[in-house]
């Protein structure tokens, strides 16, 4: 039974892995989250109930373990200068630096929203998974998915057309009576 469970979380890596890049935003800290994921789930498989998703248990270990060690690192965030761009090559160079610089940015802004937002972030829009799965990954109510990705999107938007240094949450695009709850 072991051999099969840990068989399908190598084959889980992979995935895994984007998961953990798209939280952190670096391959050498999403490798670290990988390992301590797998370590932690290798160390308490006995709290893994057979029949049960394995994925969701593997990427909820993921998330509370990059929530209570990654995420106090957000303020210190490194800021890219132009001048790393500067010796690019390829067919065309503006479009190449324009890209990057753009992706540079999206990173940098999705790691400015609050922490439930960028695992959703990470989950439906890096992932590619449904809103059902990551809302039974997360316990969290289908509407609950669909209010952060939109508060998410929204904030993202908000910063990158207005090259805003600081994201803050979109919550005025909600009507008055939800925009109280928490979601």
């Amino acid at each position: 039974m072991i051999d099969e469970i840990q068989s399908r979380m190598i084959q889980l890596l992979p995935r895994l892995r984007r998961f953990a890049l798209a939280l952190t935003g670096d391959k050498d800290k999403a490798d670290d989250l990988v390992q301590d994921t797998c370590e932690r789930a290798l160390a308490h498989i006995d709290q893994w109930k057979p029949g049960t998703n394995l994925d969701s248990w593997m990427y909820r270990i993921a998330q509370n373990i990059w929530v209570d060690h990654y995420r106090s690192r957000r303020s210190q965030v490194e800021q890219r200068g132009l001048d790393e761009y500067e010796n690019l090559s390829g067919i065309d160079g503006r479009r190449v630096t324009e890209s990057r610089l753009t992706l540079a940015s999206v990173s940098e802004g999705i790691s400015r929203l609050p922490a439930e937002q960028q695992v959703l972030v990470a989950m439906v829009c890096v992932e590619g998974m449904s809103y059902k799965e990551a809302a039974a990954i997360l316990g969290i109510p289908i509407g609950t998915v669909m209010s952060r990705l939109s508060r998410a999107r929204q904030s993202l938007y908000t910063a990158l057309m207005n090259e805003e240094p600081s994201l803050t949450p979109a919550v005025s695009i909600l009507p008055a009576s939800s925009s109280t709850r928490e979601r």
